[in-house]
């Protein structure tokens, strides 16, 4: 089933579907985890994924880099389109496919490296930049666009894990913009973390809108209230509703929806 969601202007500027999926159906062996998933996510807005635990928010989520090909008796049918290519069509490698979207876990996950070789790293590996001043600039413009240079300016050469945890997760961020994705997936990025720390990513999303087209799973129904510009209801592994993140919370036009909003149930 299609969810369609009307294509209202922001911020005066037409909106431009970044990604679309069709059909997205997923089988963990047996069990199918995704049914019929149909929608289409906006450039450079930030797309939110709630509902309850085990509803097939990050399945989705990690259908749209691939990450569940690392899964053993996973079957995907359906489409998932970005920039008008199915990432799913057999000439695309999905290597290829995770550089262009970068993910942010749930848990900070920084590598056993300095700070420095921690954004490096990827971009070094993948031939974007050589070492040198181009790398210099490259990890300095990542950590900044991060929100956490002066932080850690003078700290470079220090491991990554030696930060906290919120300094963690906004470091694992640098490294994913380092190799210059579009779409960056976060998969509750800000659970693991206290209020502070939580602020200050949820305003570090805001500002990578700019550049960047954002998902987020979140159990926090705050949090997809303040930063998300549409959000999409998951349920037993279909999308329930679909809309501008107002209408969601303020007018839904499914009762399952304003139940699980109100708190009714999940």
């Amino acid at each position: 089933m299609k969810i369609d969601v009307t294509k209202r202007e922001m911020d005066n500027k037409p909106l431009e579907v970044k990604v679309h999926t069709e059909d997205l159906c997923l089988w963990y062996g047996d069990k199918q985890a995704l049914f019929d998933i149909s929608m289409d996510i906006y450039k450079n807005k930030i797309t939110a994924l709630i509902g309850p635990s085990g509803c097939g928010k990050s399945t989705f989520l990690r259908c749209l880099n691939r990450m569940n090909d690392l899964i053993s008796g996973v079957t995907i049918k359906g489409q998932a389109v970005i920039d008008d290519k199915n990432i799913y069509d057999s000439d695309v490698d999905e290597v290829s496919v995770r550089k262009k979207i970068g993910m942010v876990f749930q848990q900070p996950n920084p590598f056993p490296k300095s700070i420095y070789e921690n954004v490096a790293y990827a971009p070094l590996k993948h031939g974007i930049v050589k070492k040198g001043a181009d790398c210099d600039n490259l990890v300095e413009a990542s950590i900044r666009s991060a929100g956490l240079w002066n932080e850690v300016k003078d700290i470079l050469k220090n491991p990554g894990t030696g930060l906290s945890g919120g300094q963690q997760q906004r470091l694992c961020i640098a490294r994913t913009i380092a190799v210059k994705p579009e779409v960056i997936l976060m998969d509750e990025p800000t659970s693991a973390l206290d209020p502070i720390s939580t602020e200050k990513i949820e305003e570090l999303m805001l500002e990578l809108r700019k550049d960047f087209t954002i998902i987020t799973v979140t159990h926090n129904m705050q949090q997809a209230a303040r930063v998300s510009d549409y959000t999409a209801f998951f349920h037993l592994g279909k999308v329930i509703e679909y809309s501008d993140t107002e209408t969601i919370f303020l007018n839904p036009t499914v009762k399952q929806t304003e139940d699980y909003i109100t708190g009714r149930f999940g």
